[in-house]
């Protein structure tokens, strides 16, 4: 308790969960791009359950990894070399996400942009089968977002107070925001191609992480940011010209 109340306290340690806080968040903006997309494919009466499900089952594990930082510290010892780089678990998990990513972005765009193969669906099988496999690939991706955020933030701080806030914060934020940005994505399906390509430039990164390749996180953000600008600019801009020719008629 007197450790917690000196962090209160302590400017420096604000700063750190500010900062910390808006780190989550963005890197929360990736996970639920993917939560969104792939709970859409659901029938609308199962999206909100399995939204829920997989953000908390989110926070769950981001909550269980930071109970086990001493061990979660040492997936970045390398486990073996290939080709003069030093491969840890977190390279690993990074790279097989990052495949993991790029295989159902493209399959996604696949099943978009070919009108005719629509029989099978994304996750496959009944509804039943369908919601069990949404759940587990969030999962899947929980888990790699979730080990890469609880590594950055041990490296930010060395205070577990700071790291457990700003992890309930951001999944706060993603359970908040879930619904509305599915919402919108279903309402203008330019928008899912758009983040489908968002998804194959963070699966991308993600790979290349795990090779030793390092991208700074700023340049990859600035341009989705840039790129969602411009599709809410077309989609204000189709509206009007809509809104133009009802009132023409």
């Amino acid at each position: 308790m007197d450790s917690i109340l000196a962090l209160m306290q302590d400017p420096a340690a604000w700063i750190a969960l500010v900062t910390l806080v808006v780190m989550e968040v963005v890197l929360g903006i990736d996970n639920l791009i993917f939560i969104s997309i792939l709970t859409n494919k659901l029938p609308p009466e199962h999206r909100v359950q399995a939204r829920r499900i997989g953000i908390g089952l989110a926070l769950i594990m981001r909550l269980a990894l930071l109970g086990t930082i001493a061990w979660i510290v040492k997936l970045t010892n390398p486990v073996f070399e290939l080709f003069g780089h030093g491969y840890s678990w977190k390279d690993m998990i990074l790279i097989a996400g990052g495949l993991f990513l790029v295989w159902k972005a493209t399959k996604e765009i696949h099943h978009n942009v070919d009108p005719v193969d629509h029989k099978e669906d994304m996750v496959g099988g009944a509804v039943a089968t369908s919601f069990a496999s949404a759940i587990g690939q969030i999962l899947i991706l929980d888990l790699v977002f979730s080990i890469d955020s609880i590594i950055t933030a041990v490296g930010m701080t060395p205070h577990l107070p700071i790291m457990v806030v700003a992890v309930l914060a951001a999944v706060t934020v993603m359970l908040l925001a879930a619904t509305p940005l599915a919402n919108f994505i279903e309402r203008n399906p330019t928008i899912v191609m758009l983040a489908l390509s968002f998804l194959l430039m963070i699966g991308t990164t993600l790979i290349a992480e795990g090779m030793g390749f390092h991208v700074p996180k700023g340049y990859i953000y600035a341009a989705m940011a840039f790129s969602a600008l411009v599709e809410v600019l077309n989609i204000i801009s189709r509206n009007a010209r809509q809104k133009s020719k009802d009132a023409g008629h």
